[in-house]
């Protein structure tokens, strides 16, 4: 009997106790499950770039690069500005190589801001601007993967060139997208500009073949041969790319610039592509669209960077005339300011 009573006590208390335990178990899963997204974050949290007061955390970059060297300079300092420019889509490689010059170069004193400020432009070169003089016709193929607004970049350009008092042609040459015709035709009576297009499913170096042909008889100045959007991954669409320019040459032109249209936004993926492309056609310029909504554009540093291709342009906007030239001060600002 002594000894049935206590048992009897321990699971009462056991009975009672339960019940609390797994509330405080379910309780605790459940502030897990709901924890706010920004919380959970692929950088350590101990990292200096997430150190940087939430006073300045909202700000540009140049006030961010200031904040972070405010504390002294360490190589906690230089690994946090790394991680700065990873965040402002300048990508591993570029960031890297940058901040391992800015730290040669550094001193103390000086305005690290401004220092990646100067860097920065560096990187980006001397504004170049489309390589059309000559007495013949000159010919720009633009390349890109769907979706980054190549047509509509084209229709921009005719116009642009059209302003500019020269006499420009069209290629219809994506004969694989549905409607992509259509538009470039609607583009080609904005701008003022003559298009070349064959059916839809047509071989697209023959549609480029006939609009050198036709161009040239016709007395144009420039030829813009649209392009077939394809991924960068898949190699036969790629290898097509380079008979459309061999098929351009035989037509007894040259393709003076070759023009890669790229999504303000890609991220690190715009590397690959440029590389691919470049491998295809010689890739001699970036377009970069969309930069009228919050992307940053620090993919075109990478892309500079790493296979010195330039910014030609970029597009700020959907109007006819919303294509303006890189201005990498400029550019520069709006990374910095942003």
């Amino acid at each position: 009997m002594q000894l049935v009573v206590p048992i009897v006590v321990v699971l009462v208390l056991l009975a009672v106790a339960a019940p609390v335990l797994v509330t405080r178990r379910r309780r605790g899963r459940s502030s897990e499950l709901t924890r706010p997204r920004e919380e959970e974050d692929t950088h350590d949290d101990a990292s200096p770039a997430r150190q940087i007061p939430d006073t300045v955390r909202g700000q540009g970059l140049g006030a961010r690069v200031r904040a972070l060297f405010g504390a002294g300079v360490s190589d906690d300092t230089w690994a946090g500005l790394e991680d700065l420019l990873i965040r402002a889509d300048v990508g591993p490689v570029a960031a890297g190589d940058i901040v391992g010059r800015l730290r040669e170069d550094y001193r103390l004193g000086v305005d690290p801001s401004e220092l990646l400020r100067d860097e920065l432009v560096g990187v980006l070169g001397e504004d170049e601007p489309l390589r059309l003089d000559g007495d013949e016709l000159a010919v720009v193929m633009v390349v890109g993967v769907n979706g980054s607004g190549k047509t509509t970049t084209i229709g921009k350009l005719a116009r642009r060139l059209v302003t500019e008092g020269k006499k420009v042609s069209l290629a219809a040459s994506d004969t694989f997208r549905a409607a992509a015709g259509e538009q470039l035709d609607v583009w080609a009576r904005r701008a003022g500009a003559h298009i070349v297009a064959q059916d839809r499913g047509a071989d697209p170096g023959a549609v480029a073949f006939d609009a050198v042909k036709s161009a040239s008889a016709r007395g144009a100045d420039v030829l813009i041969v649209d392009t077939a959007g394809r991924l960068h991954t898949k190699q036969p669409l790629m290898d097509e790319l380079s008979k459309v320019k061999r098929v351009i040459e035989k037509a007894g032109a040259r393709v003076d610039e070759t023009l890669l249209v790229m999504d303000a936004q890609t991220g690190q993926n715009g590397v690959a592509q440029a590389r691919a492309f470049t491998e295809a056609v010689e890739v001699t310029g970036v377009v970069l669209t969309k930069m009228d909504g919050s992307a940053k554009g620090g993919i075109v540093l990478a892309v500079r960077e790493e296979l010195g291709v330039p910014v030609r342009f970029v597009g700020v906007g959907e109007g006819a005339d919303d294509l303006q030239p890189f201005d990498s001060r400029a550019f520069v600002d709006r990374l910095m300011s942003e």
